[in-house]
């Protein structure tokens, strides 16, 4: 009877060795601000010391959001953080991409976003070239933003149901090759697919789902493409054999998961993005 209760008690977490990761609210000062965040530093950190930076969507909060993902930072053994967007004037919480709802807003996410990855390195002793950045939705659009404006910050992006506004497609021209990863839901009716460039939705003109991924085959001169059924509902594109992302490096690939019928979302039913997206990042770690 003692051998069976001992048995039951180490299966429900007797001993907390099977405790779910848990992060750490923290602050960095910003251009005169407190910009909150939550930080999981793994205590089996890999020897190459890699943050991984994760954005949450449109009126969303980093307190609790994708407990999933620090599993994967527990398992995998790099950091992560989740920094909590600020709140526009007129609307909610989130990342500066120029939503009609976000005028008035700040409008620096991106500087920050760079300020961010220094401190955080600084303060926990993570390998600045070992940065990467992911993000939803909001998160996804600050994702192509960041990719163009500021390409050497983050050594690979993964967007989830992300887009590119139209504005930025216009204004912001990527200067230098990025590895770009994109998952998204072909029935998606927030951040449609087939795009929406006469701003139909509200959010402002933004690019078709393919044509932004294709933008970043160009730019990181891919050569090749592949297909692959990963399941009835995953298609895989990928464009491999491109340029360095950085001198001496492996060639940038671009992916897009392809959710046929997905909708607005992580698309956990249908694929495993988390482990995916450490997949991605894992081809650039130095």
């Amino acid at each position: 009877m003692k051998k069976f209760i001992l048995a039951v008690w180490l299966c429900l977490g007797g001993l907390t060795l099977g405790a779910a990761p848990v992060a750490v609210r923290d602050s960095v000062e910003y251009a005169g601000q407190m910009r909150y965040h939550y930080m999981y530093v793994p205590a089996s950190l890999r020897a190459e010391k890699p943050l991984v930076i994760m954005l949450h969507g449109y009126g969303g909060k980093a307190d609790g959001y994708r407990p999933e993902m620090l599993e994967l930072a527990e398992r995998e053994g790099f950091a992560l953080c989740i920094p909590q967007g600020l709140k526009a004037p007129k609307g909610k919480t989130g990342w500066y991409v120029g939503y009609p709802k976000q005028e008035g807003m700040r409008q620096d996410d991106d500087l920050f976003m760079c300020a961010l990855v220094d401190t955080l390195c600084a303060r926990h002793g993570l390998n600045r070239i070992n940065a990467f950045l992911t993000g939803m939705s909001n998160g996804g659009e600050m994702c192509y933003l960041m990719g163009r404006k500021h390409p050497g910050t983050f050594s690979a992006i993964a967007s989830i149901a992300g887009l590119t506004m139209k504005w930025i497609w216009d204004e912001v021209p990527a200067s230098a090759p990025v590895p770009f990863m994109e998952v998204h839901g072909t029935a998606d009716k927030t951040s449609m697919w087939e795009g929406d460039l006469a701003n139909e939705g509200g959010w402002g003109a933004y690019m078709p789902v393919p044509d932004a991924v294709n933008y970043w085959v160009r730019v990181d001169g891919c050569q090749a493409s592949t297909k692959e059924t990963l399941s009835p509902t995953v298609v895989l594109h990928r464009w491999t054999a491109g340029l360095p992302a950085w001198a001496d490096g492996p060639a940038c690939e671009v992916r897009l998961y392809e959710i046929v019928g997905g909708k607005h979302s992580w698309a956990l039913s249908d694929l495993d993005t988390c482990a995916e997206l450490w997949h991605f990042f894992e081809l650039y770690l130095r």
